[in-house]
C-alpha cells in the first residue's frame, strides 16, 4: 500500500504544479476580466490553494506512507482524503456539464482520464483507511 501512496502523492505533485499553467491555459486575462474584482481574485486565489493542498497532499502521501497505513490518526486522515477524492470523483459526473466534454475527442479523453484517476485515488485511500 505504500506504492499505492506513494504514487498517489507523486500525481498529487504534479497536479498541484499544472494550476500554475491555468490562467494562461484557459486564458484568464481576458476571460476573468469580465468577472468583478471579488470574484476575479477568488479564482485565483482558490485556485492557489487547491494547488497547495494537492502539494501537501503529495508529500504527506509520499514522506508518510507507514503513520497513514499503521495508525489510527494516519487512517483517520487518509479517510478525510478517501472523502475528499470521493467527491472530486462526484464532481467530475455532476459538477461539469457533459457539452464541455462529450462529443469532443480530447475534451472526452480527459473526462475519463480523470475518471479513472479519481476512482483510483478514491479506491485505495478508502482501503487503506478502512483496513
Amino acid at each position: 500500500m505504500i506504492f499505492h501512496l506513494q504514487l498517489i502523492g507523486i500525481i498529487c505533485i504534479f497536479l498541484s504544479l499544472v494550476h500554475f499553467f491555468f490562467p494562461k491555459y484557459f486564458k484568464w486575462k481576458d476571460e476573468l476580466s469580465k468577472l468583478s474584482l471579488i470574484n476575479h481574485q477568488m479564482m485565483i486565489i482558490h485556485t492557489f490553494f487547491i494547488g497547495l493542498i494537492l502539494f501537501l497532499m503529495g508529500i504527506l502521501c509520499i514522506t508518510q506512507g507507514q503513520p497513514l497505513i499503521n495508525t489510527e490518526l494516519g487512517k483517520l486522515i487518509t479517510i478525510g482524503m478517501a472523502i475528499f477524492w470521493s467527491c472530486r470523483w462526484l464532481t467530475q459526473w455532476f459538477g461539469y456539464s457533459k457539452s464541455l466534454w462529450k462529443g469532443k475527442k480530447f475534451e472526452t479523453t480527459v473526462h475519463i482520464l480523470f475518471v479513472i484517476l479519481w476512482t483510483y485515488f478514491s479506491a485505495a485511500l478508502w482501503y487503506i483507511g478502512l483496513m
